[in-house]
Formats: structure tokens, sequence, C-alpha cells
């Protein structure tokens, strides 16, 4: 994923989100927001903030706490030309929209034989944050991975999140996109220009030839952090953000495990059913000749996030198990 070489100006990513939306809706007129305190008071965190003084309360409507209904209302505005963003003030919140979504939205334009396009968004703040309570550390990613129809995207820096959100709104299908709670106040120096990027490439984050590490929002960073240890001990990790989780970039992974012929999966999500568990299953199904050791997955336990701070990082992956994980699937090079 080549970066555009323009003039750079830091941003947060809650501001990068923010700019794909202005942006978007100033290029095109049918791009609207719906969603609970997204107009006036600028949304959970502020990522629609003072947009309603330069679009007006119709394209930033503040929807009542009905989430059900106001996912409709989305489908159906979609149905009939306009394409809408639903903020969901916190994922968890959209389990309450779990029928719209998944039997509206995701299947229309399949079931009105293509006579219907459903051009919409529905994003928000996910993942376990930091004592947020059970929930509202949710993370849908798998719950809504068996839907046929939908995209799924998970957003990882301010680059991506703003190339990737400009790319969802631009698209003709239903598009759940994903931003970490952890994540808004992160900083990265953003071109000073438009760009999109594809919905369903995966990023190289790190080039290797020991192991490929598939990761995904915030476990990125975890990663990360996990490879600079690795760096100094020897070992040459491949990281790829994943970005897209449906679907997911297969020519990316493969070149990846025809490479390192070593694998490993590190997510947020929970380990039963998870997004890793799916990759698991493809990774076997497609590429077992290329494995020289079983897939490794890393991922959350299957309990509820605890509020307790100590014992919710107990419940998610972190760095430290990630270097210990990959001392064990590679001999360090001499």
């Amino acid at each position: 994923m080549q970066r555009l070489e323009k003039a750079m100006a830091e941003t947060l990513f809650f501001n990068a989100l923010r700019e794909a939306i202005d942006e978007e809706m100033a290029r095109d007129s049918t791009v609207m927001v719906m969603g609970e305190d997204v107009g006036h008071y600028g949304g959970s965190y502020k990522v629609t903030k003072d947009l309603y003084k330069k679009y007006g309360d119709l394209r930033l409507l503040d929807t009542p706490i009905a989430e059900n209904s106001f996912t409709g209302m989305a489908v159906g505005a979609a149905m009939t030309g306009l394409r809408p963003i639903i903020e969901g003030m916190n994922m968890g919140f959209l389990l309450l929209a779990f029928n719209q979504i998944a039997n509206n939205a995701g299947m229309l334009r399949y079931t009105s034989g293509g006579n219907f396009k459903i051009p919409m968004v529905i994003r928000g703040p996910g993942g376990v944050g930091r004592q947020l309570g059970a929930e509202h550390s949710q993370r849908l990613e798998a719950y809504f991975q068996a839907v046929p129809g939908l995209k799924i995207v998970a957003c990882s820096t301010p680059y991506n999140a703003k190339g990737l959100l400009k790319a969802a709104i631009r698209d003709d299908n239903p598009v759940l996109f994903f931003e970490h709670v952890l994540l808004y106040n992160l900083k990265e120096n953003l071109p000073d220009g438009e760009y999109v990027l594809p919905l369903d490439k995966a990023e190289v984050v790190r080039k290797g030839e020991d192991v490929t590490i598939l990761t995904y929002s915030r476990m990125r960073h975890h990663v990360m952090q996990a490879v600079k240890t690795l760096e100094k001990e020897g070992y040459d990790p491949e990281v790829i953000d994943l970005l897209s989780l449906k679907p997911l970039d297969f020519e990316t992974i493969g070149a990846s495990i025809r490479k390192t012929h070593r694998v490993m999966v590190v997510e947020e999500c929970m380990r039963t059913g998870g997004i890793g568990a799916e990759i698991v299953a493809s990774i076997n199904d497609r590429l077992f000749d290329e494995l020289d050791a079983p897939v490794l997955r890393l991922s959350s336990q299957d309990i509820p996030t605890p509020y307790n701070g100590a014992m919710e990082n107990l419940t998610i992956v972190q760095p430290q198990q990630i270097i210990e994980a990959v001392r064990k699937m590679v001999a360090v090079k001499v």
C-alpha cells in the first residue's frame, strides 16, 4: 500500500474519520449521517463535530435511542438513492439492529434481483476499552462475519481510517466499518490531498522471512510493539494488517505464507468462532501444503470482558504473549 508523495499534516484518528466524512459529504449531496447525538453534540467521540453547521440538521440527523428503527430507516434511504452513514454510539448497541443489518441491508440487493443497491456504512467505536465493562467491550466482527452481502472493514491508523472510510462511503454495498475505541487519539501524518484506499486489500506493515503474523485493528499496535523485541533477538517476522475482514485478501496472505511457511493470527476477537477461526480454516483449505507448522491463534478469552482493569488485560492478547509465541514457532537465526 503506497502513500502519496504530498505534504503531510499530523492528524488524530477521530479527525481523520471526520475529514473523510466531510470530504464525501461535500463531494456527494446524497451522503448523510444518522445516529444518536451525531448532530449538535458531534458524536460520542467527536467524529462528526460541527458538521451540522456546514450541512444542516437533515444531513446530520440526530435520532432517538432506537437502533433497530433508524437502521431500518437508513436501509430504506439507501434503497431510494441516498448514501447513509450510521454511527453506532457504541457498536455493541447495534446488536439491537441485527435484524435490519442481516436480513435487510445484507440481503436486499440479492433478494431484489439487483433492483436495489444498498450503499450504506455502519461505523462506530468497538473493541475492549479501558474498563468500559462487558456490554461496552464488544467485538462484533465475528457476529456479522457469516451474514451474506456485508463487507467488513477494521481500520487501525489515521491514514487507513480516512482512506478506507471514503472508499466505504462510495461503495454500493453495505459496509460494517469497525473503529477501535482506544485508537481515537492516535496521531499520524496524513497527505494534504485526497486519497482513497481499496476496501479488499491487506497492508504489509513489515516484510520478513521467518513467520507471517496476521492481525487487525488495535492488535496491529500490540504486534508491532512485540516486533521491536523480536528484532533485537534476531527474528524476522512479516506483519500483515488485514484491514478487510470480509472478504479476506488471500492474494496477500498467500504470498506471505509461501515465503515464510509459518503463520500466526493475533486478534482481539473471541477464540471460539472468531475471525481467527475462519482464517485458520481458510489457510488449511487453501495453503496447507505450504505450512511447516500448524497455524497458531492468539485470541481473547471466551468470557465477558471484566470491568477490573487487571483482569481485563488478562482477557486480551498482550505483546509478551506474541513474543513468546514467535520464539516457540521459529528458531533464532544465528
